[in-house]
């Protein structure tokens, strides 16, 4: 921190006594230092991240701190009151008070200043100096680092781990996350006074700070070597499964700064009897990819792969649908050359139905605009989490421009992924750490993307595109037809799962360059995805005895999901019965899909189901397809259905329990 604070930035006789006088007087001495251009912007700036989280910690400190435009360089100051001004410390006021200011967008700034400063605050040495000091330029130049503490003394703190080791024991071991609203300093605080409270203790503490930056994965062998867990968090702890079957305490961010030793404690007596956590593999969070693919709960390639690109295309399918139905809404109202029209921004007249739907497509063509970059840039994200966004929206965007379309958006983002995972193998010093997810991270993997996208893959894939969707704009007549059954049998065999998604996402992806074939496509996917809960909800109304209670009761909401596109509305009725449900809506899928394909059914949205009809090419016909699909699956799952015959049984005993229907039903 050595360009960090001068003397004239402490203030060792803070006369303030609120929170707001303590910021003013110490943005006044930035100001005076050519730290801050506007006093009362900055001033701003502090509290509106103050009203986001007190920033007072037990122990007689406070630590406001902001981003800002009006800062010109990364600057700490330093109050000491005598008086003690409420930070909102659970404890009382504080009187060691320091303002950090850092540039805006200065991400890497901020972090190196408060996760440096936030390990020095754990040291009650450091402390204790700064409270005795009375010379402004000695305590500068403490709080740079230039004066060095004295080592602890013999028996305490950091030799009791080697005490313990020395003694052949194995030490208790424990692996925690910290946490925070910001993911800055509290964060970084509670990391260091549980990893110093697990030095003093003798346990070996190992922490992952999920920042403001993304965060590195605990190595899986030393959560599988841990006797506890500890959470330290006022948000969501990301990838929870990991911990799965370990004693568990956690409790928020605030508990970890100021409780550590007692966190530690009830960590050991959960192990001690034996508590184990009850975290389920639905708290698991996406999985990152990275490590070495040990563990028990790490997923096959190819489901990761696919979980990879759903993450892309559940991004992207917002603006789709955005963009899409704007698209359709303007061709409604202006016929198809309003695609044509000069920029509304240069000719827009309120009274003419024509300048409206000109609004209407460049607005929904300003959002497809950004369908290639949000699939490249999540589909990264989905792997390597927030370092990974840059690089792969610049993918994305370079795709773009060298006509990739899709397919590179997608070759895009597994690229960036994929660098940022290696990048983030490299190990670094722990002074670098702070700045390598938001600046070191972002610049090489996006130059290395880059790279990559125009020099090497970027043509090749553009030529891949290029032969899609001249193979999507040729089908006709028993081609398109035989896409058609393929594409409804896919979305309905599994409901919602993996052959599902896939033929949606190709669906969904054709939308990013849309072309007569790709909306085709899109209908005839969007079509079959509608039969299995629309048969099931028709098969209970015609059928009623064929199925029971609880199911006539699914059977009346299938209505709504199906109507909606939401074929898992089908799925309890394929759960109990799924030999004749199953190929029964296949079926039904198959003929919607070929109908559709055959009628040239056009959409350009989505999702939406019957809501968005009035939108789609060739209406009436659509609509034909689907109730023709729904009756082929109803017939065949009620002939399945009462085609089993019933099988006469004994009664019970007398004394014996169960059902009091002397009949079973099986197979015919």
């Amino acid at each position: 921190m050595s360009e960090l604070i001068t003397a004239e930035l402490v203030d060792l006789d803070l006369s303030a006594t609120t929170k707001d006088a303590a910021a003013r007087s110490l943005a006044e001495r930035m100001v005076a230092a050519h730290r801050v251009t506007d006093l009362d912007g900055f001033l701003a700036d502090v509290a509106a991240r103050e009203a986001q989280m007190p920033t007072g910690l037990d122990g007689g400190i406070g630590i406001p701190h902001c981003r800002s435009e009006h800062v010109t360089a990364p600057t700490l100051a330093f109050g000491r009151s005598g008086a003690g001004i409420d930070f909102g410390a659970a404890d009382g006021p504080a009187d060691l008070i320091f303002l950090i200011a850092a540039p805006a967008g200065a991400d890497d700034d901020h972090l190196t200043i408060l996760s440096g400063l936030a390990r020095r605050l754990m040291d009650p040495e450091f402390t204790a100096a700064l409270r005795a000091g009375t010379d402004p330029a000695a305590v500068a130049a403490l709080i740079r680092g230039e004066e060095p503490t004295e080592e602890p003394a013999p028996g305490t703190g950091e030799s009791e781990p080697e005490a313990v080791e020395a003694a052949g024991s194995v030490p208790f071991r424990i692996v925690a996350v910290t946490s925070c609203p910001t993911g800055i300093a509290h964060t970084y605080m509670a990391a260091e006074s549980l990893t110093a409270a697990g030095r003093a203790e003798g346990v070996e503490v190992t922490v992952e700070t999920q920042g403001s930056g993304g965060f590195k994965k605990l190595d899986p062998g030393v959560v599988a070597a841990a006797d506890a867990v500890i959470w330290a968090h006022d948000v969501e702890v990301r990838e929870k499964s990991r911990f799965r079957g370990k004693p568990l305490v956690d409790v928020g961010v605030k508990a970890g700064i100021n409780r550590p030793a007692e966190l530690i404690a009830e960590a050991r007596r959960k192990a001690e009897r034996g508590e184990i956590a009850a975290v389920s593999e639905a708290d698991g969070g996406k999985d990152s990819g990275d490590g070495d693919g040990s563990g028990a709960d790490r997923a096959h390639f190819g489901v990761r792969l696919r979980t990879y690109l759903m993450s892309g295309v559940s991004y992207m399918v917002p603006f789709v649908a955005a963009g899409g139905l704007l698209i359709a809404l303007s061709f409604a109202i202006g016929g198809y050359e309003t695609a044509s029209a000069e920029s509304v921004a240069d000719h827009f007249v309120w009274g003419e139905a024509d300048s409206w739907a000109a609004l209407l497509n460049q607005i929904g063509s300003a959002a497809f605009a950004f369908l290639v970059p949000v699939l490249a840039g999540y589909i990264a994200y989905g792997m390597a989490d927030r370092p990974a966004l840059v690089p792969g929206f610049v993918g994305g965007s370079i795709a773009l421009t060298v006509n990739a379309g899709f397919l590179g958006g997608l070759v895009a983002g597994l690229l960036a992924g994929a660098v940022v995972m290696a990048i983030q193998r490299v190990p670094v010093h722990a002074t670098l750490r702070g700045i390598m997810p938001v600046l070191v991270i972002p610049l090489i993997a996006s130059a290395v993307v880059g790279f990559l996208m125009f020099i090497v893959v970027g043509k090749p894939i553009a030529s891949l595109q290029s032969g899609l969707t001249d193979w999507l704009n040729g089908l006709s007549g028993s081609n398109a037809v035989i896409l058609g059954v393929v594409l409804g049998l896919m979305m309905c065999f599994d409901m919602g799962g993996p052959l599902n998604k896939v033929a949606y996402a190709f669906a969904v992806g054709g939308l990013a360059d849309p072309t007569d074939g790709s909306l085709k496509v899109m209908a005839a996917v969007m079509a079959a995805g509608m039969v299995p809960p629309l048969a099931m909800a028709l098969a209970t109304t015609v059928r009623k005895k064929l199925f029971t209670k609880t199911e006539r009761e699914n059977g009346r909401a299938a209505w709504v999901l199906g109507a909606s596109f939401i074929t898992e509305g089908a799925i309890p009725f394929a759960a109990a019965d799924p030999l004749r449900v199953i190929p029964s809506v296949m079926a039904g899928g198959a003929v919607t899909g070929a109908l559709s394909m055959a009628f040239g059914a056009t959409l350009r949205a989505p999702h939406g189901g019957v809501f968005v009809v009035p939108l789609i090419g060739e209406p009436f016909l659509y609509l034909l397809a689907i109730a023709a699909g729904t009756l082929v699956a109803t017939a065949l799952v009620v002939l399945l259905k009462g085609a089993r015959r019933a099988v006469p049984v004994p009664a019970p005993e007398a004394g014996a329990t169960g059902s009091d229907d002397s009949r079973v039903t099986v197979a015919a």
